[in-house]
């Protein structure tokens, strides 16, 4: 299992943190460094930033909104991220949700399933480096009846074939991950819970003839270091909270939907409530610590060294850390003690 990190969103007055975090990262070995994007900074100029910052590690995004760019543009945006860092990026796709969707980039959310599908095979096409043309029910390229000509893209990347990862939840998306991605992005994985997503997955590669050999299976975890598990727990209550209470509509939250098929039903349900109707603290203080402690990596680094154990035979292939607790100082500790953490549990 190799180890990744998720530098969330740039612009949050953290910045030369998180970008002495990726140097650490590079220098530690890991994997890949990952950004995110929702409607603040965009991630390709990030992980431009960062991968002229660093030489190993490789740089993704996590993800790339559908909704945000043509098909043609991330293409674009995905050739030139792969020449810019030597070889070292990676597409993370996603739809994002409703409201981002229709409220900041004026696009329905409707029919994500078909649009993903028809998204990632012109992304692939024209980094392939084919003359692109297409027929399907939501893009025609070249258009009909006007101008436009059928191109090929002018960039030439590192790599024949980029990694394509999609940010999936439910088990429809799921299997359309299994089936035309590369990898699998995450939150809230719980190893415990972890069978039933991957089924879905296995089904989607079945179908193209294809097993999970090679699939990359990467969640992000949050990581709070301590002997105080309750404290460690405390603090990654707001983002649980966020998440499950705000991060989507009272009628759509992926997240929320998440935890409830967990067995979180109740509880997500209060989360929610309260958060929506202004009371965070009432809503971090409902989010269940037994859902805090099997989504994320919190106590001392023995803790963490068996929980990465477990992880890694739940199907884990690459775990992405999240170290937003503290000042510089303690997250890069927090990083180095997850390195600790592997050394200890032998992956």
């Amino acid at each position: 299992m190799r180890l990744g990190l998720n530098l969330g969103y740039w612009g949050a007055g953290n910045d030369a943190d998180n970008l002495a975090l990726a140097r650490e990262a590079d220098v530690l070995g890991f994997s890949v460094v990952w950004a995110a994007e929702a409607y603040g900074s965009d991630a390709p100029t990030v992980l431009a930033y960062v991968a002229a910052q660093t030489e190993r590690v490789d740089v993704g995004s996590a993800i790339l909104q559908i909704p945000a760019r043509s098909p043609a543009m991330t293409a674009m945006t995905a050739a030139t991220l792969d020449t810019l860092s030597g070889g070292r990026f990676r597409l993370g796709l996603g739809v994002s949700g409703p409201q981002v969707s229709e409220g900041w980039h004026g696009v329905r959310f409707d029919q994500p399933l078909g649009r993903t599908r028809e998204y990632v095979e012109i992304v692939r096409r024209a980094l392939r480096r084919e003359r692109l043309t297409y027929a399907g029910r939501h893009y025609t390229l070249p258009l009909p009846d006007g101008p436009g000509k059928a191109l090929t893209l002018t960039v030439h990347p590192v790599r024949e074939h980029i990694p394509l990862y999609l940010a999936a939840v439910g088990p429809k998306n799921l299997a359309l991950a299994g089936e035309i991605a590369d990898g699998w992005l995450a939150l809230f994985f719980a190893p415990e819970h972890a069978a039933e997503q991957l089924a879905a997955i296995e089904s989607g590669r079945a179908a193209v003839g294809a097993t999970l050999a090679g699939f990359d299976v990467v969640p992000t975890v949050p990581v709070v270091l301590g002997d105080d598990i309750a404290a460690a727990a405390q603090a990654i209550r707001p983002y649980a909270a966020l998440y499950l209470g705000g991060m989507g509509s009272r009628r759509e939250n992926f997240y929320n939907a998440l935890a409830v098929r967990m067995g979180y039903a109740a509880q997500a349900a209060e989360v929610q409530e309260r958060f929506l109707a202004g009371d965070r603290v009432g809503a971090m203080a409902a989010v269940p610590f037994d859902f805090i402690d099997k989504t994320s990596l919190i106590g001392p680094v023995s803790r963490v060294a068996d929980r990465l154990q477990v992880y890694a035979g739940a199907g884990v292939t690459t775990l992405t850390v999240a170290c937003d607790v503290g000042d510089l100082d303690g997250r890069l500790a927090t990083l180095r003690g997850v390195v600790a953490a592997a050394e200890r549990a032998g992956i």
